[in-house]
């Protein structure tokens, strides 16, 4: 069993430059979600690129593996580049999940995110490409202090770069009769809704469009008028393990 639900929104910003996808067939599955930098439209015409670009690859992709991933990621990298302009220098952040056979591939660039729950509790999270991440990593701030550190929109790998761009490319396989959930987000979901509250709206529901209008609720008492915007896309896993 695999559901899938997403959203999209504006948040207090002129535009919506994020842009979400996802494909299934039958036990395959993409999800990406991208967040678009440059304004006045630039950053969601890179966006959707990535969004559309990587699920259309894995619709026509029989089996994923990390130069796979990197291919991808480097044609979509020369795509993005191949349309910007002097005025727009578009860019976007990326997070995609791939699901086949049992497994589970993710890869990402910039401060997109990808969370992995485990029967309902958070067991890893990516790794942001940021200038405030490499702070925390240096120890100069907190893991939590990301969230509105004065450079974390400041970020240091994503499509639109010139040379090879280097995704972080993770796998993993999922094991029957465990509940496993994925939360793939922007930056404008993820700064206003924590970790734990992210595991305690999980715990009440078992469908993931309601886990998301849970942590959505949580970031609109949040939010300034003039939040970013945010997407997020919710991935449940569950397979009946063989019974002993």
């Amino acid at each position: 069993m695999v559901k899938i639900a997403v959203l999209s929104e504006q948040g207090g910003r002129d535009y919506n430059e994020d842009s979400v996808s996802v494909f299934e067939k039958g036990r395959r599955q993409c999800v990406v979600a991208a967040d678009g930098l440059g304004g006045h439209g630039g950053g969601k015409t890179a966006s959707s690129i990535a969004a559309i670009r990587i699920k259309e690859a894995f619709s026509q992709m029989q089996k994923v593996d990390e130069a796979w991933i990197s291919e991808v990621y480097q044609q979509v990298n020369q795509e993005v580049l191949d349309i910007q302009t002097a005025v727009c220098k578009m860019k976007t952040t990326c997070v995609s999940l791939f699901l086949e056979e049992g497994a589970a591939w993710w890869a990402h660039l910039g401060d997109s995110r990808l969370y992995y729950f485990r029967e309902g509790a958070l067991k890893m999270q990516t790794m942001d490409h940021s200038v405030s991440q490499m702070a925390a990593l240096a120890g100069e701030i907190t893991k939590e202090q990301i969230r509105f550190h004065e450079d974390r929109n400041r970020v240091l790998r994503a499509f639109g770069t010139s040379g090879r761009v280097r995704p972080d490319v993770r796998k993993m396989m999922l094991e029957d009769g465990v509940f496993h959930a994925f939360l793939l987000c922007t930056d404008g979901f993820w700064e206003y809704v924590l970790e734990e509250e992210m595991e305690i709206e999980l715990l009440k529901t078992d469908e993931p469009s309601e886990w998301l209008n849970g942590m959505e609720g949580r970031l609109k008492k949040k939010a300034t008028e003039k939040n970013d915007n945010y997407s997020a896309a919710a991935v449940f896993y569950y397979v009946e393990g063989e019974e002993k």
